[in-house]
């Protein structure tokens, strides 16, 4: 991956994303997934990440991995791309830590899938949040992506079934949604809430904002 020209400024807010090569699919089973989710803690470190520990079986979320190079404040993965909402620490570098992580799964990809080459599409894309609107429909957008899987055309045409959407998204395990509605997981690591404005102070108040958008898109389009 090539050296972006733009720097990252400490503090403030990206939304990061990248999808594989000519749209293709980047995660084909949960064990693919569950190895990116992983790679998005094992990786965020100023120190070098050891991949054979992953590759024995070893849980990367049981060894002290040092500082961080990001903050995450939400993510989610679809069959082809994945989105991040991340602010660089003060030691850190975003770029660096993209860099590990898609370095360190596209490892993995060509030794499962006995493939070589490029995965991704080019340098990652990262959008600058400059305000506070902007950066907390972020929260939204990312997490509202697996709708897409059930319900493809739903920002067009507007959500068929609104009950079954928010079912599915909290049944959806790869994306920080979960977390989000107070579930105890190991995963809950990954993130670092308390660096991001607090527009979600209860579980509640964050199902309100995602049921909003969902019924904003009904309502427009209908």
């Amino acid at each position: 991956m090539s050296i972006r020209k733009k720097g990252f400024v400490f503090q403030e807010y990206y939304h990061v994303y990248n999808r594989g090569n000519s749209k293709q699919k980047i995660f084909h089973d949960s064990e693919d997934h569950h190895r990116f989710i992983s790679l998005l803690y094992a990786c965020n470190s100023v120190n070098n990440f050891r991949i054979h520990a992953l590759n024995k079986g070893e849980s990367p979320y049981d060894f002290e991995r040092g500082t961080p190079l990001v903050d995450i404040g939400a993510y989610c993965l679809m069959p082809n791309h994945f989105h991040l909402l991340v602010t660089q620490t003060e030691k850190g570098d975003i770029s660096r830590f993209v860099q590990k992580l898609t370095t360190a799964y596209v490892m993995y990809y060509n030794k499962k899938y006995k493939r070589t080459g490029g995965l991704f599409e080019g340098k990652f894309k990262a959008n600058h949040l400059d305000g506070d609107p902007y950066l907390k429909y972020l929260f939204s957008y990312i997490h509202l992506n697996p709708i897409k899987i059930i319900d493809k055309d739903w920002k067009e045409s507007g959500v068929r079934n609104k009950k079954e959407a928010l079912n599915y998204l909290a049944r959806y395990q790869y994306s920080s949604y979960v977390d989000y509605l107070g579930k105890n997981r190991i995963q809950n690591k990954i993130l670092n809430q308390e660096v991001f404005p607090s527009y979600f102070p209860t579980q509640n108040g964050f199902l309100k904002e995602i049921f909003e958008w969902i019924n904003y898109n009904y309502k427009r389009n209908s």
